[in-house]
């Protein structure tokens, strides 16, 4: 007797789970969609950005590193930058190390302080 009390649980468990499969699928899609546009969207953003800073870099323009030091680039290459941190001090990077490239004039104001 026991035995079928215990089916009877399981299968009224059984019809209320599958009442909430759509409500769960659509959940899942509302959790995706709220992922994408807060986390994914905005870094796609800011690689594309930095993308677009790294190929308009020239010769003469200064620039932070990802390691954080700064320079003048003297020297460009497809895949390599030369950059000169110092008096007869140059290092060669790829170009995708650049943090960020600096106003003309930054290198000076930063020698002073």
């Amino acid at each position: 007797m026991n035995f079928f009390i215990s089916q009877a649980h399981a299968e009224g468990g059984a019809a209320a789970g599958q009442q909430g499969g759509f409500e769960g699928i659509l959940l899942m899609i509302g959790m995706f969609v709220i992922f994408y546009f807060l986390l994914i969207r905005p870094q796609q953003k800011r690689a594309k950005e930095h993308r677009k800073m790294v190929e308009a870099v020239g010769k003469g323009d200064e620039v932070v590193t990802n390691g954080g030091i700064l320079g003048k680039i003297v020297e460009i290459t497809d895949q390599y930058l030369t950059v000169e941190i110092a008096d007869n001090v140059q290092v060669k990077i790829q170009r995708n190390a650049i943090s960020t490239v600096l106003p003309k004039g930054s290198l000076k104001a930063a020698e002073k302080e």
